[in-house]
């Protein structure tokens, strides 16, 4: 199982971000065709002219993200993504994402897998960001940044008509 995926990218120059996916588990390859490019896209839309940072996003298994989430958020359960920002001073970080819970939140919103995945991936980016959602305000603010975001990968506003499913991570 993969671990955080800290210190993977490069030093960047000034106007390049980087964005390695690393598909920890294969199933992911089944569940959403050409999941690589796709978070790739994704996440690069989510970053949008903010300058120099690597970013890594890791898919992988339930069992893998509710290891981490028991290690740094003494939750003993899988979520459906997890962030984790460089150290002050050092943008980027690391966005983690498990399948088995992204499929299951898909399913009980009526949504495809991939939509959702998107929406996981353009939460994490905000995080990394700086975006959070702690306090009603700063929630409607991350969601309307998200809607945002999304509406030009056309993908749906996921907040419309429904009960959000991102934001367990924080």
């Amino acid at each position: 199982m993969a671990g955080p995926a800290v210190g993977l990218s490069p030093i960047l120059p000034p106007d390049e971000a980087e964005f390695d996916v690393i598909v920890a588990d294969p199933r992911w390859h089944g569940a959403v065709p050409r999941v690589g490019a796709l978070v790739q896209r994704t996440a690069r839309a989510a970053w949008e002219a903010c300058g120099s940072a690597p970013v890594t996003i890791v898919l992988d298994s339930d069992r893998a993200i509710r290891r981490l989430n028991a290690r740094h958020r003494n939750k003993n359960k899988p979520t459906n993504v997890l962030t984790f920002e460089y150290p002050a001073g050092h943008p980027g970080g690391d966005v983690m994402i498990a399948l088995d819970t992204v499929r299951r939140e898909a399913r009980a919103a009526g949504r495809p897998i991939r939509h959702h995945l998107m929406h996981l991936v353009v939460h994490g980016i905000l995080h990394l960001r700086g975006h959070d959602h702690h306090q009603a305000g700063e929630a409607r603010r991350m969601e309307m940044e998200e809607a945002r975001i999304l509406g030009r990968l056309a993908v749906p506003n996921p907040w419309k008509n429904r009960a959000g499913m991102a934001g367990d991570d924080q």
